[in-house]
């Protein structure tokens, strides 16, 4: 039985989770759903992850969004509230993760498909990738946190706008909205996160995490407090060995040159 979710963890501390559902578009179900939970769960214990990737399998979506063949038969109020409780859950826990997540967007992200790509820290979208908060054409609003994600990224009257006319965009589109980071080559989108992925990798980690927290801070703590976080951040890794060693660095290179120039 082939999984709705595949994990594959590389030797560098890089994980990439797919939606493997290309027959439904990579669509999420209930089963997609707490396979993600869990998976993010795991990962919150992982001291070995350095970088989270997520994509969709197949270039034509990333997450076209909920599953609605399998989600019709959910009416009730209460199992609404099971399985937003569930992506809810799981999209605030990668929002806190101590590693940068991106989303390799490939085709189509709809609905839960763009909460899902809004709750990473960057996006990285093929030329034919269409992202949309496309929920009140269903008779909904975001139900994972979604709002509250596209406020803070595109401001309170775009976001108004957007929610209210439900349109999927083009990738040009997201580029101007700072929804994505970068436009690649159509079914290059993976391609290309994964050489971010490994560029950060190579990164010193306590750096890495430093720079996700002192961040995350301004998004979630008054400027004074984001401020204080930032400077008490700093402290350990100047005496850290990666700075140390990065100085030291520096001065060899400079006496090396200095020696060519006399010579």
């Amino acid at each position: 039985m082939t999984t709705t979710l595949k994990i594959d963890k590389k030797e560098n501390g890089v994980v990439l989770i797919t939606f493997n559902r290309p027959e439904a578009l990579n669509a999420i179900n209930l089963e997609s759903m707490i396979a993600f939970w869990k998976a993010i769960r795991d990962l919150q214990q992982d001291a070995d992850l350095r970088v989270l990737v997520l994509t969709g399998e197949g270039e034509k979506a990333f997450c076209s969004g909920g599953d609605l063949v399998e989600l019709r038969g959910f009416v009730s109020q209460d199992d609404a509230r099971y399985f937003t409780r569930i992506m809810t859950d799981a999209l605030h826990t990668m929002e806190q993760l101590p590693v940068p997540v991106i989303a390799a967007i490939n085709g189509y992200a709809l609905g839960g498909g763009s909460e899902i790509a809004l709750a990473c820290d960057m996006r990285l979208i093929d030329s034919a990738t269409r992202m949309g908060m496309v929920q009140i054409n269903m008779g909904l609003t975001p139900g994972w946190g979604a709002g509250q994600r596209l406020l803070r990224i595109v401001g309170y009257s775009k976001a108004m706008e957007m929610l209210l006319k439900g349109e999927s965009l083009e990738a040009d589109d997201l580029i101007a909205l700072k929804l994505a980071n970068q436009k690649v080559d159509e079914g290059q989108a993976l391609v290309s996160a994964m050489t971010l992925a490994n560029q950060i990798a190579e990164r010193p980690v306590n750096v890495v995490r430093g720079i996700k927290q002192l961040l995350r801070a301004g998004l979630t703590m008054s400027y004074d407090a984001a401020r204080q976080a930032e400077y008490d951040i700093f402290p350990d890794l100047w005496a850290d060995e990666p700075h140390i060693q990065a100085v030291e660095a520096f001065f060899e290179r400079q006496a090396a040159k200095k020696q060519e120039t006399d010579d």
